[in-house]
């Protein structure tokens, strides 16, 4: 052990005396540690976003959306197939739009649904002491919560009465009861929305999601939202897929255009299907059905976020082992310039080697002795380039909002690469300073 660390004491002289040499010999390690830390941070960061998106939409499930075509695209390609004035073919098709029956249909036909949650979305205004604010008011069911992992912070979600009676009844979001109720408990109490009067029944815990993943899945701020049962949506608000006096008055004609021309009942649909390996299928013939329910009309998309994800997942694979390439590269290039560097040492110090040699030192004295250095340079530059990778992480997040996290197991991970790095390519240099013949460097000038 004396000799050990008598070996490694004359390493540490021979690197504090070329402290700039070391240093700039260290750089390709540096830069190839900084990018293996930046490289895993991004890595663990998009795997982490990616699961914080499936938490948000939850697993196996397919979301329908409503869609309104464009009446004027529909009469432009109306009139140029059809030249010969044919009324019959000149008219508009006709659908009913996604609606609840829609639902039973999809419940009646596709054996692997677990749960299907219907959704209605209104704008309205939101009234409560003197204060008025716009909002969205969403029509759901209980499996609407349970499918979006949403938790309740107090009262109770629906239960049977409120979903089958239509009661003027409401669960709010928490950003709802930090504007309209920020000193007191929001349970029992009232808000009007539109001309209604809610009594609410419960406060969703706060979901912490980024805007940008909300906006990537096409999905809101359940925060910002006010929930009531989707009869009650349909009785007390609007229903869509009925025909009142202000629509007969207002009129049909082609010539006219409404300002809301939304005749879906449903604004959206989310199905959980039992298993994955059924989600493409499900897909499939959930859109051939709804097709021949809406008459040949496709006014609806169907997405699939989980398989969009995992396709995500696989291109970010991709561009982290480009980045580990990379890395790999910075680190062969550092690794060479350590071996170049000793190299140059063992020439220039062939008579200290020979001095040595001459006063009793084993060419496994002058061996360790080579591998200190080249390893102390090799794990200076990760101790280094552990720094400017996590500074390098957090700049990435802040400025490109890309998410990076920095764990301990890259770190040591790290460190471990660049022990080994010094370790490899200072063997060679060792080996040749250990094979000097002794009397021959004596006589080097």
């Amino acid at each position: 052990m004396q000799r050990i660390f008598f070996n490694f004491l004359l390493a540490m002289e021979a690197v504090l005396a070329n402290r700039l040499r070391a240093f700039l010999t260290g750089l390709g390690i540096l830069f190839g540690v900084a990018a293996v830390i930046a490289m895993l941070a991004i890595g663990a960061g998009a795997r982490q976003s990616i699961l914080d998106r499936m938490k948000l939409i939850g697993t196996n499930s397919i979301v329908i959306r409503a869609v309104v075509p464009d009446p004027n695209a529909e009469q432009e390609q109306s009139t140029g197939s059809n030249s010969s004035g044919n009324n019959e073919k000149n008219k508009r098709p006709w659908s009913p739009g996604l609606t609840l029956e829609d639902l039973t249909a999809l419940e009646n036909v596709l054996p692997g649904i677990e749960r299907i949650s219907p959704e209605i979305v209104l704008n309205t205004n939101l009234i409560q002491s003197a204060r008025l604010e716009k909002g969205r008011c969403i029509g759901v069911t209980n499996a609407f919560f349970e499918l979006n992992n949403l938790r309740l912070g107090q009262g109770q979600f629906f239960h049977s009465e409120h979903l089958a009676g239509g009661r003027p009844v409401c669960i709010i979001g928490k950003n709802i009861q930090t504007r309209f109720f920020p000193n007191e408990s929001p349970v029992g109490q009232q808000i009007k929305a539109g001309n209604t009067w809610l009594t609410i029944v419960g406060v969703l815990e706060k979901r912490q999601a980024s805007r940008e993943s909300l906006q990537n899945l096409g999905i809101r701020d359940y925060n910002d939202d006010l929930y009531v049962p989707v009869t009650t949506a349909l009785l007390r608000f609007k229903n869509r897929a009925t025909v009142s006096k202000a629509d007969l008055r207002q009129g049909f004609s082609r010539n006219e255009q409404k300002k809301d021309n939304n005749y879906h009942q449903i604004d959206r649909v989310v199905v959980r299907v039992s298993d994955s390996q059924y989600l493409r299928a499900t897909a499939d013939v959930t859109a051939r059905l709804l097709k021949r329910r809406h008459r040949d009309v496709v006014d609806f998309e169907i997405e699939v976020p989980e398989l969009l994800l995992e396709e995500q997942q696989k291109t970010q694979e991709t561009f982290n082992l480009v980045l580990a390439a990379i890395a790999g590269i910075s680190l062969l290039v550092g690794g060479i310039g350590i071996m170049n560097i000793m190299l140059a040492s063992v020439l220039e110090r062939i008579k200290e080697i020979g001095v040595r040699r001459s006063l009793g030192a084993q060419q496994g004295d002058i061996v360790q002795q080579f591998l200190f250095e080249a390893v102390f340079i090799s794990l200076l530059g990760g101790l280094l380039g552990v720094v400017l990778g996590v500074v390098a992480a957090r700049i990435i997040t802040n400025s490109f909002e890309i998410p990076a996290v920095v764990s301990a197991w890259s770190v040591i991970l790290a460190f471990g690469v660049a022990a080994s790095v010094g370790l490899i390519f200072g063997i060679f240099p060792a080996r040749k300073a250990a094979r000097q013949d002794p009397i021959k460097a004596l006589r080097v000038e």
